[in-house]
């Protein structure tokens, strides 16, 4: 679902819920050693002076000389992952909710609506504004945020590629072997995963469902955990999640009843939001699923990481596929 759909879904569900430094070289009278600090101090001054870099919008934004105080609302993930610790962080229903899944890296943090009210903004007196898409800077948005802070613009699409947006990321702060190491230790983490999950279930079929006030939806195979599932993994995609992605272009799409007693899964990953007693979990569709019938139903609820995407969030759900499928 687009993001502003899936905001006001889970803001829905909770209501019935980052000194310029400088480098001196000293006289040194060997001139190897001169030459070797001349060097450290032009590495040093790449990331220490200002830079302008041109946005998905094709704004022309001068990135501060080591941004402390950074703004980056729902874009929390990369941040942790290059360990960079924002001034705030998303949050829906007066800060209720948050991304749990990061709080061992932002438990401090103090939170910020998700809609970034300008006031609010302001009052953290950030030093860089990092914005997920183009969506959330509409209208004359840009302008007023930019005028508060330099405004980065990551990507013009609402979903816009984990692994694009985490090389911005890293390019902003000049971070970018940084952030290419990661991505290494994620694919090899991800390849070692899909060796180990398909020696334990083969070509059997798996699905993320969630279940959010008493209705049900399906995650889109090639968005969010989707991607993690079927691409990285390479696990075996249901029909009716292959026929209902392909009519969406949402991260979650809802799945209507009738679709549900189609869904051919071996394996079922419910993200269960409505908590324990859930009443849908009890209806005769739901529990004639061949997942359902056969126990292999392994559930998890908002606070994990399934309901968004990124290194951090998707190192974590690859942890608990093999946890779920090959322990």
């Amino acid at each position: 679902m687009k993001k502003k759909n899936y905001l006001y879904i889970f803001a829905s569900l909770l209501l019935c819920f980052f000194v310029l430094s400088a480098c001196g070289n000293s006289e040194e009278d060997n001139a190897d050693d001169e030459s070797s600090n001349h060097e450290e101090t032009s590495n040093t001054e790449e990331t220490s002076e200002e830079r302008i870099l041109t946005d998905a919008m094709g704004n022309e934004v001068t990135i501060p000389a080591n941004p402390e105080r950074v703004l980056a609302s729902y874009l929390e993930d990369y941040l942790v992952a290059l360990g960079i610790t924002p001034v705030a962080q998303w949050s829906v229903q007066d800060g209720e909710s948050i991304q749990d899944y990061l709080q061992d890296s932002l438990e401090d943090v103090p939170t910020i609506p998700h809609d970034l009210p300008y006031e609010t903004v302001a009052s953290f007196d950030p030093d860089l504004i990092i914005m997920d898409s183009a969506e959330m800077v509409e209208g004359n948005k840009y302008d007023q945020y930019s005028s508060i802070a330099p405004t980065y613009v990551i990507g013009t699409e609402q979903n816009n590629d984990w692994r694009s947006e985490f090389k911005q990321v890293g390019e902003i702060f000049g971070k970018e072997e940084e952030t290419q190491q990661v991505l290494d230790d994620y694919e090899q983490k991800a390849e070692e995963a899909k060796e180990q999950v398909h020696q334990a279930i083969g070509d059997e079929s798996v699905a993320a469902i969630w279940l959010v006030g008493n209705t049900f939806y399906i995650v889109s195979d090639s968005l969010s955990s989707g991607d993690v599932l079927y691409n990285d993994l390479g696990l075996t995609l249901p029909n009716v999640v292959e026929e209902i992605s392909a009519n969406s272009t949402a991260n979650w799409s809802e799945i209507s009843l009738e679709k549900l007693a189609q869904l051919d899964a071996d394996h079922i990953f419910l993200i269960n939001s409505d908590g324990d007693g859930a009443e849908m979990l009890e209806d005769e569709i739901w529990q004639n699923i061949p997942a359902v019938k056969n126990g292999n139903i392994y559930e998890y609820g908002p606070e994990s990481s399934w309901l968004y995407t990124g290194p951090v969030a998707n190192q974590q759900m690859i942890d608990d596929v093999l946890e779920s499928l090959a322990e």
